[in-house]
């Protein structure tokens, strides 16, 4: 059951699309203060969960942290950071009562959560205008999926796009991406996918490309499509300042920018220099901006990235023009009048300052709307500008779509990659941690950058990040400029990322079949442990392992120079390895705590009881998967239901997209692993 509470005037952020009408009365559970701004307070039982918050900072239980929901370009993901690239308001409170709150406020969002005082949640803003939906059911578990359904169906993204990707921001000519397509290639390593960064661009302005580098970029496209391999460019939120320049021209003309109080274009400094930020709040705007996309589609690309879009801000004219004025008082002053560390503090905080978000506005039906007081949707709606461009290009074909800032809503039109992460251990863990709580707040199209983005990658530690990638939809290797290259041909013994990537192009049937059940029926890929042992004390506590699907839990190694880890089966489970030389292992494992030996070159995982999964043999791309020879793994005498369309098209109901195998065990031969199953209703 969904209730809506009305706090105020609301603005509409369009994160439901099911209409649920405003219940009058108080909420059901906290209490809920308006006299400064809006508070609401929750006394937290001692055995409480709290999930969700999507993409945010520490553990899948929230529970002993203060979170901000604030879209922040901030790439330094460490333990004491309370704002991410994402603004989630879903959280599900499981225990003594167990309810779900989805605080619908599109500004700054405060989540204390037995931060302050141990057993105290406490929800806060500056302004007492919101929506608050209560869900209730009978678990946590029902009550995200009534959420799923009432916020729109996640996101589909063309099949190819659970192959591997591979990223660097720093390649810049044809050359770079020749070079790496025939690393990958020649040394038979699986890939369907490299990514542009801001360098292919002319003078990093959108929607062109650069005439030096990419003369007959057509051609180029084609050119990798006939290795079958996909380029994928970056769209920045920012539109060059630059006379001549058609979009800048356009939008000038158009009243397509966002403005400051006095009505002039709004200026803010991003990688072109001084750009202008598209209206996105703006329909005509959005529907303007969205419309540009096909400027690449007409030359190929199928898929995109958005970056920058909390929006990001180096810094503004009026921001700088206050941090030269300090500058010069600072070098004038021999009295020591200016400290050393206010000059500092200023030019640290330059960038991404929450003045320069008060200095611009949006129209929104004839009125204007301070930036600061809707920042969370801009992402959101870059991003929506696209996923409604591509129905009026080209309706009837899925296009990949991911963003960095997110805010529930825009889910349905796109995934997320979980930001510029490091090339640290704990961000393996991290990233694991966040899965679940994105998947229960719609984003099922989602990765790391594996490997890490920032610092100098290891070897080891990239084979273990890439066997989390293995399990993500979004698989993909990115790395900034400055650091390690980090390719998987640039380390020793490239057999060992081979058979790692090999293993995901094994597991695309099941992971793709899996993902497209939950995407269909508003449902988690990803889920914790307590969500599916709801009543199993020590598994509602797991927090580094996570169930996928319906048949298997995964349990990655996240510590330097580990041979193996322990893990907890909350039932008896079957222990697979997928193995260098191409093998798999199997071995049944009792309901406990078991130490499993994991070696850097192999892939974990773990079949439920009773359960059994479809793999393929290894491909170099995912068109290439062949899915009507199979090999069933797990418990004799089980079936599975595997969903397969074209993963172009978008009829995904059909009937013949399903098919059953099951897994007989044979009388005459102690078992049948290996053995293939063909066509539709099969058997082993």
């Amino acid at each position: 059951m969904i209730r809506k509470y009305r706090y105020g005037t609301p603005f509409d952020t369009e994160a439901l699309t099911e209409k649920i009408e405003t219940t009058k009365g108080v909420l059901p559970y906290g209490e809920v203060s308006q006299e400064e701004g809006f508070v609401f307070t929750y006394i937290m039982d001692e055995d409480d969960i709290v999930y969700g918050l999507g993409e945010a900072n520490r553990g899948i239980n929230k529970r002993g942290y203060c979170y901000i929901s604030n879209c922040t370009d901030d790439p330094v993901h460490t333990e004491d950071k309370r704002s991410l690239y994402g603004a989630h308001n879903f959280i599900v409170v499981s225990g003594k009562s167990t309810f779900g709150l989805f605080f619908d406020y599109p500004s700054k969002l405060t989540f204390d959560i037995g931060y302050d005082r141990e057993d105290t949640l406490k929800v806060s803003c500056e302004n007492a205008d919101l929506d608050i939906y209560v869900l209730e059911g009978e678990n946590a578990y029902d009550i995200v999926k009534q959420f799923r359904h009432v916020i729109g169906r996640s996101y589909i993204p063309p099949k190819f796009a659970f192959g591997f990707g591979q990223s660097r921001w720093g390649y810049t000519t044809k050359e770079d991406f020749r070079t790496v397509a025939k690393g990958y290639r020649e040394n038979h390593i699986p890939i369907d996918m490299i990514y542009m960064d801001i360098d292919y661009m002319q003078s990093f302005k959108d929607f062109t490309v650069s005439e030096e580098n990419f003369p007959d970029f057509p051609e180029f496209v084609q050119e990798m499509n006939d290795q079958s391999i996909r380029l994928i460019p970056i769209i920045d939120a920012g539109v060059k300042v630059e006379p001549g320049y058609e979009i800048y021209e356009e939008g000038v003309k158009n009243n397509y920018f966002c403005k400051r109080e006095d009505g002039s274009d709004f200026v803010a400094a991003v990688w072109p220099g001084d750009t202008h930020f598209p209206d996105m709040l703006n329909p005509e705007a959005r529907k303007w901006f969205g419309d540009k996309y096909r400027f690449l589609i007409e030359q190929g690309i199928e898929g995109f990235w958005n970056d920058m879009n909390e929006p990001a801000i180096f810094y503004s004219p009026e921001g700088l023009a206050e941090a030269r004025e300090l500058a010069g008082e600072f070098a004038k002053d021999t009295e020591g009048k200016t400290h050393p560390w206010e000059m500092q503090d200023k030019m640290l905080s330059i960038a991404n300052d929450p003045e320069d978000y008060k200095r611009f506005y949006h129209n929104v039906d004839g009125k204007k709307i301070r930036h600061d007081k809707v920042h969370n949707l801009f992402g959101y709606n870059m991003t929506r500008a696209a996923g409604e461009a591509f129905e009026r290009i080209d309706p009837e074909k899925r296009f990949l779509m991911f963003s960095r800032s997110s805010y529930i809503g825009m889910h349905r039109y796109g995934g997320i990659w979980t930001g510029d992460n490091k090339s640290w251990w704990s961000h393996i863990l991290l990233n694991l941690k966040m899965l679940p709580s994105l998947n229960m707040c719609g984003f099922l199209y989602t990765g790391a950058d594996l490997g890490g983005f920032g610092a100098d990658t290891t070897r080891e530690l990239l084979l273990r990040f890439l066997a989390l990638g293995v399990f993500t939809p979004l698989m993909r290797n990115h790395s900034a400029t400055g650091t390690r290259e980090q390719e998987c041909y640039q380390f020793e013994n490239i057999e060992d990322f081979r058979a790692v990537i090999n293993t995901r192009y094994r597991l695309v049937p099941y992971l793709y079949s899996e993902y497209m059940k939950a995407a269909l029926s508003d449902d988690m890929y990803f889920k914790p442990l307590g969500f599916v042992y709801p009543d199993d004390k020590r598994a509602i506590r797991v927090e580094d392992q996570l169930m996928l699907g319906n048949e298997i839990m995964i349990a990655p190694v996240y510590e330097q120079n580990a041979r193996g880890r322990y893990v907890y089966l909350p039932e008896e489970m079957k222990f697979v390895k997928f193995l260098p030389d191409g093998s798999i292992s199997e071995e049944i494992l009792a309901k406990g705590i078991h130490y499993v030996d994991v070696a850097s070159n192999e892939v974990p995982l773990f079949i439920r009881n009773g359960k059994c999964i479809p793999v393929a043999e290894a491909a170099e791309c995912v068109k290439d998967i062949d899915t009507e020879h199979l090999q069933l793994i797990g418990y004799e005498n089980s079936s599975y239901t595997m969903y397969e369309d074209d993963g172009i098209r978008k009829d995904y109901d059909k009937k013949e997209n399903y098919r059953v195998f099951t897994k007989y065990r044979l009388t005459l031969k102690k078992h049948c692993l290996n053995k293939r199953i063909k066509g539709k209703n099969s058997q082993c």
